[in-house]
């Protein structure tokens, strides 16, 4: 569909378009990418490969948007969901329990996700995860929307920005300053080392540990923020584009005056990375948002929705079946015939292709895993 006039829907094929597009980053592109860099060997390629490595602790890369911008996303269904669901009178409470109910599935599938099914020692399981913390934050930002109005809704999230910048500021693990920002030494890393049963993912620290949490949050209130103003009609489509594109450069100058003392940190989920994932999120929903929802570009989006509308079968997909075993079951011979070193990028190419052909099988059938 292509047109001139503005397309108003309930629908937001942009969120579903988004999602897929931050997905497809993580089913296998990284490798791909590293491995292209390898062979090409130019400033470019190497430089555009070390934007798909997370910094060992302070910075910033590309790598480092992709689970807030999830966390975004969820936030802007909720206004949808859950929104629809107070539309129709449906209790406050009854719909806390569906909330809690969804982030408890995900913070379980989020243990299976980094320890499979078995049977080991409490000290060798390791319990925070990144379905984990998407499943919590969602769980407190839906509280904040449910029972909170729209001015406190702005209040609880500043609380948690800078209550959280105010106690790394004024505290520290024993033994260190205050204010110490290491790994070792910062507060909430001395927290979750202290409480946290089980094993940390860098043995002292965990990047999806409990008390980081807490701003994360934000990231979810954020995307609700986002959500809400594209349900309201307050502003044309056109109009809402712009406001979220404003909101997004704001979020983004904020977080680099931040950055000065509190550094871009997605190890400790710093309010400046807040701030920063945040505004480019906003300007990403803007731009997808104006492109595909209201000038109606909508036949390229195809490949992304397909991927964005089964987003945590693909993610838990991968402790189950083996895509590159796959692929290469199905198309080695296509690596055979390129040869050396190539092969690796052709049947790298080839798992995200086995991999899309799956969930565009699930989509033709509609069949969706939703929690």
């Amino acid at each position: 569909m292509n047109s001139n006039t503005p397309v108003i829907t309930q629908r937001l094929y942009s969120l579903d378009t988004l999602r897929g597009f931050d997905m497809f980053w993580i089913m296998g592109l990284g490798p791909i990418v590293a491995d292209i860099a390898k062979l090409a060997g130019s400033p470019f390629w190497v430089a555009f490969s070390d934007q798909f490595e997370h910094p060992v602790w302070n910075g910033f890369t590309f790598w480092d948007l992709i689970f807030p911008l999830f966390m975004f996303l969820a936030g802007v269904s909720t206004p949808y969901s859950i929104g629809r669901d107070l539309e129709k009178e449906r209790s406050r409470r009854e719909l806390l329990w569906k909330v809690i109910k969804r982030g408890v599935i995900l913070i379980l599938l989020g243990i299976i996700y980094n320890n499979g099914l078995q049977i080991r020692p409490l000290s060798d399981i390791r319990f925070p995860s990144v379905l984990g913390k998407i499943g919590a934050t969602y769980v407190f930002a839906n509280i904040v929307y449910l029972y909170a109005g729209e001015r406190m809704q702005w209040v609880w999230f500043w609380i948690f920005l800078v209550g959280y910048w105010l106690m790394l500021k004024f505290t520290s693990a024993p033994g260190y300053p205050h204010g110490d920002l290491t790994e070792p030494g910062n507060f909430a890393s001395y927290v979750d080392r202290s409480i946290l049963p089980g094993r940390l993912a860098r043995k002292i620290h965990d990047t999806v540990g409990l008390v980081c949490t807490i701003p994360g949050i934000d990231n979810v209130l954020l995307g609700i923020f986002a959500g809400k103003l594209l349900k309201s009609g307050r502003f044309s489509p056109a109009g809402n584009a712009k406001w979220l594109a404003a909101a997004g450069v704001v979020s983004l100058g904020l977080g680099f005056l931040w950055n000065l003392d509190f550094p871009f940190n997605k190890n400790m989920w710093s309010s400046s990375f807040v701030l920063l994932t945040g505004g480019i999120s906003l300007l990403l929903l803007s731009l997808f948002y104006y492109l595909i929802d209201v000038r109606g570009y909508r036949r390229w989006t195809l490949f992304f929705r397909v991927i964005g509308m089964n987003s945590i079968l693909i993610y838990m997909s991968g402790i189950v079946i083996h895509w590159s075993y796959t692929a290469s079951h199905f198309f080695k011979w296509l690596g055979q015939l390129a040869g050396k070193p190539y092969d690796e990028v052709i049947l790298g190419i080839c798992a995200l292709a086995v991999q899309w052909m799956f969930l565009y099988f699930l989509y033709r059938k509609q069949t969706f895993l939703r929690i």
